[in-house]
Formats: C-alpha cells, structure tokens, sequence
C-alpha cells in the first residue's frame, strides 16, 4: 500500500479472523477448494502472494500459469517450485539447498523476514543489570499445555519478578493459569502488535514458543528461552541457538524442562543478556518486510520490460 499497490487478501478461515483485519480488503472462503471462486478472482493480476501448508504443487504450477509474477513464501522447501520468487525469512533458509532453476528468484534469510509494521522500526532498549520482568508467550492455543507448569514454577521461585503472561483467543487452559498466578502476575489477553512490541520491550527475558514470535523477540533485543512445542519448529531453533540470540531449554516433553527453566534466570546473567540483545537485533532488524517489497517491485518491472519487448 505504502508504494501504490491494492492489496487484496483471501483467507481460507472462518468469521473468527475478521478482527485481525482491519482497513483490509479481504475475502474469507476455503480458497483451496472452491478453485473456481479463486481464479475468478486472481486472474489478471499482477503478482499473486500464497502463504499454505496445504495446497499441493498442483495449485502453485497453476497460479504459476495464471499470474504475471507469482511469489511463494515457504518455510521447510515444501516443493521443488514452479517459476516465481519463493520467499524464506528464516534463519536456517539458505541450509535447504534450494535448486538453482532459471525462472526462480530467492530471497532467503532473516534480511527478508517479514515483521508486522509495528516491529519495523523499534529503538534500542536498556539492559537492566537485574532481571525484574519476564514475558510468558506460548502461541494463540497453548496447545502443549505448557503456560500453567511455567507461571507455577516462576511464582514459587521468583515471587518478587513482574510475570506478564500473553493469553491467545483458543488457550483452554485460562483457570489453570488463574489458579496458579500471583499477585506480581499480569494475564494479557488477545494483545495485537503494538500491545505485543511495548510488553517485550518491558520485559528483561522471555519464555516463549519456536515459532515465529522468536523474531519479534530477536527484532526488540529480548533474550529468550524457549521451548519446541512441534516438530517443525526444531529448525529454526536449531538457527537461532547457532546465530546466539536464544537459549533453548529443551522439547515440551523433556523429563527436565522445568530443571533448566528453574535455573534459567542464572544462565541468563547480565553480560549475556546485552550480548543476545545486540546479536537480536543484528541478525533482525526489522527492514524484512521493506526489502521483500523493494526486491519484489524491482523483479517485476524486469518482469514488465521483457513482456514490452516481446
């Protein structure tokens, strides 16, 4: 939009998403099965942006086939992709060994990690000498269950340490999290991305998820800790903990998970903390989302160029 573009979004999803979409122009329809409704509404377009676990290569081959410039965002090198711009912001992306095809651009690398607006622009912080603030943040369900076991074993040992604890529209477990919380516990509900970056940079480290809250984390400078609660988070743990801006403390499931979060705030000791939060901020600084939209301008007037000369 910044640039003069008309966005449009299509979701395959419920009427649940509408409040995350405000000021957006936007359908919501199960778009990877009622194709029909799909292409109606992309053919013609300029370039075409698909985001899925689940639509098969099939259906990317086909947008390929309809769209002038058709752009791929990808996680785990899902497929070999057909001619388009695949993007990647992960840490690990550029370990995948992408095949080198002709009519494929790569944009690889936390340089393209696409942050919401809100992390884009974030001034450097204080590293307090003590830690005094911890952020709790285990994804919109908390599906492993983990939030109550963590919040209990902080309360018992950390009483005099503020614990504000991020709760997700789908977490079944808010009464266990109630029952174990004291009077230094602050539950956040359903916080959007402002609420999100001003409660990091409050907090002096972080217990969190693998999934992609990690970069947020790393964009404000928060030391994290941080638990796989999947299987498909291992690999960018895996980058993160190499690049030095988190420390991993073990799967969900862990006979000794809580062990190591026990003695997590001695890890985490000052010196330390000032070095994850300048290696964060290095390896993430919040230009993703700029430089994805400058290489993807660039590429398609290239794209304009050839078709003029044809």
């Amino acid at each position: 939009e910044d640039k003069g573009a008309i966005p449009k979004m299509i979701i395959n999803g419920d009427e649940t998403v509408v409040g995350f979409l405000k000021d957006i122009n936007f359908s919501v329809f199960d778009w990877l099965n009622e194709e029909g409704e799909t292409f109606d509404i992309i053919n013609g377009a300029d370039m075409v942006i698909i985001d899925s676990y689940l639509a098969d290569l099939s259906f990317y081959k086909k947008i390929s086939d309809r769209v002038k410039m058709p752009v791929y965002v990808d996680d785990n090198k899902r497929f070999k992709y057909p001619r388009g711009i695949v993007i990647n912001g992960n840490i690990h992306a550029k370990e995948f060994d992408y095949p080198k095809e002709e009519n494929i651009n790569y944009l690889l690398g936390t340089r393209y990690i696409p942050l919401r607006k809100e992390f884009w622009d974030v001034s450097k912080r204080d590293v307090k000498e003590n830690i005094e603030n911890v952020i709790i943040t285990f994804g919109s369900d908390d599906g492993k269950d983990m939030t109550p076991g963590v919040l209990k074993l902080l309360a018992e040992n950390y009483p005099a340490i503020t614990k504000n604890v991020v709760v997700g529209r789908d977490f079944q477990n808010v009464e266990a999290i109630k029952k174990v919380s004291d009077n230094k516990t602050n539950l956040i509900y359903y916080p959007d991305a402002e609420q999100m970056r001003d409660i990091m940079r409050k907090a002096d480290i972080a217990i969190s998820a693998g999934g992609q809250t990690l970069y947020e984390l790393a964009r404000v400078g928060v030391p994290t800790a941080v638990v796989a609660v999947a299987e498909n988070q291992l690999n960018n743990i895996e980058g993160c903990k190499k690049a030095g801006f988190i420390e991993y403390i073990g799967r969900y499931n862990d006979k000794d998970l809580f062990e190591n979060i026990g003695n997590l705030l001695e890890r985490l000791y000052y010196k330390k903390r000032k070095t994850i939060d300048q290696i964060g901020r290095r390896f993430v600084d919040g230009q993703g989302a700029r430089r994805v939209v400058k290489e993807l301008l660039t590429q398609y007037v290239k794209l304009s160029g050839k078709d003029d000369e044809k």
